[in-house]
């Protein structure tokens, strides 16, 4: 017996090396990493849950690997006999295993990824070329604007500091890994990176191998599925940690770096602190566009927790940064203040709340003197926005508080100012240049809460107003009476309503939320989105609303277009807006506009999508030129192709040229927060990669696309836009075939986030929220909204005219948009697997549908070649080896997650279905009787069988895991 399971775990790391092609380089560690992890997680697997248990994960793993070398269907279906026999506790118990070893695979490839960075930055330069394209060093992004470009270092200079990159982060509800999971994985990341350093004595070696086990079965033991939904303020609080963890310390030491990249090309100063390179904003709490529990209390409190928080950072930096000022040498500027300070201070008694400097600093430390008073007004800052958050009220007086940024900047300048006249500038670069950074950054409110409201809403507020007045209904209104309505009370003073205007809860909610804006300070909010906006009167609707609630600084009114025809008549309507007088001197030459990536693309399919909005902003950027106008373009973009995401460097390089123009927004959502922010090194290569690739969008712009590709494109997304429609809207058996091959009916059970996935409780693919569109998708591995088109495109313009295949491979090699799109679409086939989606059909869709599945399979294989031919690629993904090898690595664990999942719907589709269970074989350590069977009670409530329910939550999240890509 001893020596099989010898064989077999011999067979494991065998079996992993098989399927991976050789090394992809001489530092490519991955296999090691990967199979280090695993056999941890064995070890630990055997030891909670017997041998039984471990040996039936690696037979899962074993035939999965096998159909993946030799793709024969039957290995699925031995696979699912495995499967199903296992009882109810023990089918938690695997399924969660594989979920954990997905997640440990990714863990692996970080590793990996940051230990080939660090390699080829001590080798200087970039070796491989095909990487270069998608990372955007920030000086080598410098080097080739002076080197290439024959920029000059001033121009560079002056480009850079009047940039400015708005990263919204968004609580999408695709972030499916809990919190306490996530922490637990940062630390494993941490104990296998150090278990590979240079230096490490045996000692070191054997305690970090403790501790990367104490994770690993910490990780194992926490519960993965989160059993009650969160809040809104849980996803703040949630999305804030980042600060908290890496934002906060990262920006000032990218900041450094930049400095550095300027010093080696000749440029001998440094960015100014209150340069906005980089900026945070927010929508958690904000956005309430089909969220009922984002309510004005909600935002208020989110607001508040931000202060509370914001103050709290500063203040925990501010004592070390007494420390450091010890110097007496000041300006006369400086010692004049100081004096004033200390004899006003005298008075008060010793401060014993504070752990160093509690008694009075003498006027001998003129420096220390001033960061004392800043101290106390922090202090204050912070305990106002607790009594506020926590009671309503406080007794502590506005005036002892910071509240407005100025007030907070002016005696940190002053010191600056202070040593730089006495010669200690390289002293008033340091800790004190980088607080003045993270001040200029983030100020008082940490971030700025945009509010999103979808357009509807306002009108009913307009309507119940006019009605009340007697003047008539508003939403019967044409656009022309509502606009001249609008623009005559803009113009006047009176009021528009009193308290006795009739409000129904939703325009009660409305209104509030103007309220609340109106009542906290200005600086909290950033800009005011309206979904589904169509016309001008859709904007003005809201800087009324603004008004008549008493918003001193009003927030900047920004449209949001996502479906094709919005998109397409939105020139038009911007073109409306700006030619209105009254709006014309209100926005001052600049406006921002949202488009949306992922509600277009469930609406036309991908290739219309992309194409329909790179169109749009070419007309909008004409449109703004026309008037005078600075345009902002603010991309909503999410973490799934299907949705707009993709790689950060080649999106944002795929622009048409003077889209950006030195000022990007974009939203950073769900689970791509953790991807670009949950480690340090994340964190500066994300600021890194936005920074250095609108810098390189706006200084050397690429290219505009030829007339004719313009022309064959436009043909293209016509055919492509009619495929998508005539499956997804028009076939009758859609629907159906949708719901019942997929698991978008059991997605509602994953409480990943505090928003419906539906806009209307009932209704077909259109209510249909796009995350949830694209989830379930994703876990079938079809990604049929991702391609679906492409095909039916391609081909019809190869049929048409043999010589567009030469102009598709032209437009490949020489259009960053089209080539971009075309990768991306590649990498969604490298992820996919039609097998899977055969499995699930013979399991889960009625008979009478199965040749419906059958064509979209046949589309798939003949999208996918067509592809192939356009890239001029004989593999998919052969110019990526590196993402080539770690899909491979993954899809064995995916695989079983995939035939489990079919496997489970079945049972829980199908009461009638008859499984054979083997005897429970997974031991705990506890006395018999307990076993696995506890992890059924986690959910004492499901209405499915015993363990069906968590099983198939199990599956789900690490298929996402596995993918990389919720929705």
């Amino acid at each position: 017996m001893a020596n099989r399971n010898l064989e077999k775990l011999a067979s494991i790391d065998a079996q992993l090396r098989l399927l991976v092609p050789g090394k992809v380089s001489e530092d490519d560690k991955l296999v090691e990493y990967d199979a280090l992890l695993l056999d941890r997680f064995l070890d630990i697997l055997q030891d909670l849950h017997g041998e039984d248990l471990k040996e039936t994960v690696q037979e899962c793993y074993e035939l999965s690997a096998e159909y993946e070398g030799k793709r024969d269907p039957k290995k699925l279906e031995e696979l699912g006999s495995v499967l199903t026999s296992l009882d109810p506790g023990d089918s938690i118990v695997i399924a969660k295993a594989f979920s954990h070893m997905l997640n440990l695979a990714n863990l692996a490839e970080e590793v990996q990824i940051a230990h080939r960075r660090r390699n080829k930055l001590k080798k200087g330069g970039f070796t491989d070329e095909s990487n270069a394209t998608t990372e955007s060093d920030i000086e080598e992004t410098l080097k080739k604007l002076v080197g290439q470009l024959k920029k000059s270092p001033e121009e560079v200079f002056d480009a850079l500091k009047n940039q400015t990159v708005d990263l919204v982060f968004t609580a999408h509800p695709t972030q499916s890994v809990r919190r306490s999971l996530l922490q637990k994985h940062g630390r494993i990341r941490t104990c296998l990176a150090q278990l590979n350093a240079k230096d490490i004595t045996p000692d070191d070696k054997q305690e970090l191998d403790e501790a990367l086990q104490r994770e690993i079965q910490a990780a194992f033991r926490t519960d993965e599925i989160r059993r009650t939904p969160p809040t809104p303020q849980d996803e703040m609080r949630a999305g804030m940690s980042y600060f908290h963890e890496t934002i906060w310390k990262g920006v000032p030491k990218f900041l450094r770096r930049v400095d550095t990249a300027l010093k080696n090309i000749g440029i001998n100063e440094r960015v100014p602190y209150n340069a906005p390179l980089i900026q945070f904003s927010s929508w958690m709490g904000g956005d309430r566009d089909g969220n009922p529990r984002v309510t004005p209390e909600v935002t208020r409190d989110v607001c508040l927790l931000a202060r509370m928080m914001a103050a709290n950072l500063y203040f925990s930096q501010i004592e070390d940064l007494m420390f450091e000022m010890s110097m007496w040498r000041c300006s006369d500027e400086l010692r004049v203040r100081a004096d004033e300070l200390h004899r006003s201070a005298t008075a008060r008694r010793d401060a014993k709340h504070y752990i160093e400097f509690w008694k009075q600093v003498p006027v001998s430390e003129p420096y220390r003197v001033i960061l004392g008073d800043v101290r106390d007004k922090l202090y204050h800052t912070r305990e106002r926005s607790r009594h506020l958050l926590a009671h309503g009220t406080s007794d502590i007086p506005e005036e002892a508080t910071y509240t407005d940024v100025e007030q907070f900047l002016q005696p940190l300048e002053l010191c600056y100012r202070s040593l730089c006249a006495c010669g200690d500038r390289p002293i008033a670069d340091g800790s004190l240049l980088d607080f003045l950074r993270q001040v200029s950054t983030f100020g008082l409110s940490l971030v700025r809460l945009d509010i999103r409201q979808e357009s509807e809403r306002h009108t009913d507020v307009l309507d119940a107003i006019t009605k009340h007045l007697e003047l008539g209904s508003y939403r019967e209104w044409s656009e022309e009476r509502r606009q001249e309505w609008l623009l005559s009370e803009l113009s006047g003073k009176r009021p528009l309503f009193g308290p006795d205007l009739p409000k129904t809860e939703e325009i009660a909610d409305v209104l509030d939320t103007f309220h609340v804006i109106a009542e906290l300070p200005s600086d909290c909010f950033g800009a005011y989105i309206i979904s589904m906006a169509t016309s001008p009167s859709d904007v003005l609707a809201v800087e009324l609303l603004q008004r008549e609630c008493h918003v001193k600084q009003p927030l900047r009114v920004v449209p949001l277009f996502e479906k094709l025809a919005d998109l397409d008549a939105a020139p038009a309507a911007v073109a409306r807006l700006f030619s209105i007088d009254w709006y014309k001197n209100r926005i001052n030459g600049k406006q921002e506009v949202m488009i949306g990536y992922s509600d277009s693309g469930k609406d036309a399919g991908r290739l219309s999508a992309a194409w329909q909005l790179y169109k749009a902003q070419e007309e909008l950027i004409k449109v703004a030129k026309q008037f005078g106008v600075k345009l902002t373009m603010f991309h909503g973009r999410g973490g799934t192709v299907g949705r707009g995401g993709g790689p950060t460097h080649l999106a944002i390089l795929s622009q048409p040229p003077e889209t950006i123009h030195g000022s990007l927004r974009v939203t950073v959502q769900g689970e791509v927060i953790e991807q670009s922010f949950g480690e340090e090194h994340l964190c500066f290569r994300t600021l890194q990669r936005f920074s250095a690739a609108t810098l390189e969008h706006g200084m050397s712009p690429p290219v505009s696309p030829k007339p004719e590709w313009r022309a064959l494109m436009d043909e293209m997304a016509t055919i492509a836009t009619e495929e998508y429609r005539s499956i997804v809207f028009k076939e009758p058996r859609f629907v159906e075939y949708f719901r019942l091959a997929t698991p978008e009916m059991e997605y509602g059970r994953m409480n990943i986030g505090s928003r419906p996935s539906k806009r209307k409780p009932s209704g077909g693919i259109e209510s249909l929220r796009a995350i949830p569109w694209i989830f379930a998708w994703t876990q079938t591995r079809f990604h049929l909204p991702v391609w679906l088109g492409f095909g039916a495109a391609f081909k019809l313009a190869i049929d048409k005219d043999i010589k567009n295949l030469k102009m598709l491979q032209e437009m490949y090699n020489e259009w960053p948009f089209f080539r971009v799109t075309i990768d991306l679409i590649e990498m969604v086939f490298a992820k996919g697997d039609p097998s899977i989606s055969t499995l699930n059909d013979k399991l889960l869709v009625s008979q009478d549908l199965w040749s419906f599945g059958e064509q979209l399979r046949s589309k798939y294989v003949e999208t996918k070649n067509l592809l192939l031919q356009i890239a001029g690629h004989k593999d998919l993904l052969e110019g990526d080896p590196y993402l080539k090898q770690r899909l491979r690595l993954r899809d064995s664990y995916i695989t079983t997650l995939n035939v489990c999942q079919a496997y489970t719907l079945k049972r829980i589709r199908d009461p009638d279905y008859q499984v054979q269970l083997r005897p429970h074989i997974s031991k705990e350590y506890m006395e018999a009787s307990k076993r696995a069977a506890e992890l059924v009670k986690l959910n004492p409530t499901s209405e499915y069988a015993p363990g069906l329910e968590d099983t198939l939550i199990l599956t789900m999240k690490g298929i996402a895991a596995g993918m990389q890509n919720t929705g």
